[in-house]
């Protein structure tokens, strides 16, 4: 195997050319998907709401599990009350949907305000050492916050919106970078 930078590039770019197929399908579904999750979005936030139910649900049974089994071990008990709370925190989003995507809302508004402020004084450090571009930066801090204010703003009503129209419009783009990519490797030579 070749550690050639080139002879890399080369081959990664026969993997994409001979599978073209797949990232256009994929990419299809997934924009599919997203417009759906935008144009149905408490559907899309209740579903996202039960994936993250399902995962701490898993991985608290999993955890008590592998605890048990190593019970012996340093820190048992950190371990233990981890994995309690993925088991609780996942029945409660499972057993009430409509109260987890408010929780999970609340906590997506709380990271929308803390990376506002934070891009801010990025884009201000930036601005004071002459560094160009930094004004991108503070717009982007400022939508992080007035995204957090519409949302905290809006509660309880937007905990039915939010989380499934910001998934959705994720979808949509990555399902658009894969068709893009799948339709570049399909024309490239290999």
């Amino acid at each position: 195997m070749s550690t050639n930078p080139s002879d890399i590039q080369r081959a990664v770019a026969n993997a994409l050319h001979q599978h073209w197929k797949l990232y256009l399908i994929e990419g299809i579904v997934l924009v599919a998907l997203g417009l759906i999750a935008i144009l149905v979005p408490p559907a899309a936030t209740l579903a996202v709401t039960f994936l993250f139910g399902w995962l701490f649900l898993i991985s608290g049974i999993m955890g008590l599990v592998t605890t048990f089994y190593m019970r012996h071990a340093p820190g048992f008990w950190w371990s233990l009350i981890s994995a309690a709370l993925g088991v609780l925190v996942g029945g409660a989003l499972l057993a009430q949907p409509a109260q987890g995507a408010l929780s999970l809302t609340l906590v997506l508004a709380v990271f929308f305000a803390i990376e506002g402020v934070v891009s801010i004084m990025f884009a201000l450090d930036h601005r004071r050492e002459l560094s160009g571009r930094w004004g991108m930066m503070l717009v982007s801090g400022i939508v992080d916050l007035v995204l957090a204010v519409m949302i905290i703003a809006g509660l309880p009503s937007t905990a039915a919106w939010a989380i499934g129209l910001l998934v959705g419009i994720n979808m949509v783009f990555g399902g658009a970078a894969l068709i893009g990519m799948a339709l570049h490797a399909r024309k490239a030579t290999t």
